[in-house]
């Protein structure tokens, strides 16, 4: 399951030695809600290889203003605590896969 971060347990997760994935949405966001069982999945298929989470962005401000997000979702990819790609908006499970593929 992805974990939830917050504006609190951000820099914790981000000094990870394995690569991290952090979905940026909102329970009101459409495309969020599409893109958020995707998300699941790929926690599950990459646990202990990629930390994967999700900042809820209404409840999160730091964050998200720390990167800017201004469009949701947003996925950023992380290796050694540097954002090494980013996907806005909705896209596909292969998409994302071969993005954290990337990070490996």
């Amino acid at each position: 399951m992805a974990l939830e971060i917050t504006d609190a347990t951000f820099e914790e997760i981000i000094g990870s030695d394995k690569p991290v994935v952090i979905d940026f949405w909102a329970e009101w966001c459409g495309p969020c809600r599409m893109v958020g069982p995707i998300v699941e999945e790929l926690s599950k298929e990459y646990d202990g290889k990629v930390v994967i989470g999700k900042v809820d962005v209404d409840s999160n401000d730091e964050i998200t203003a720390k990167f800017g997000i201004r469009n949701i979702p947003t996925i950023l990819f992380f290796k050694n605590g540097e954002v090494v790609d980013k996907q806005v908006g909705a896209t596909q499970k292969s998409v994302l896969a071969d993005k954290i593929n990337k990070l490996l």
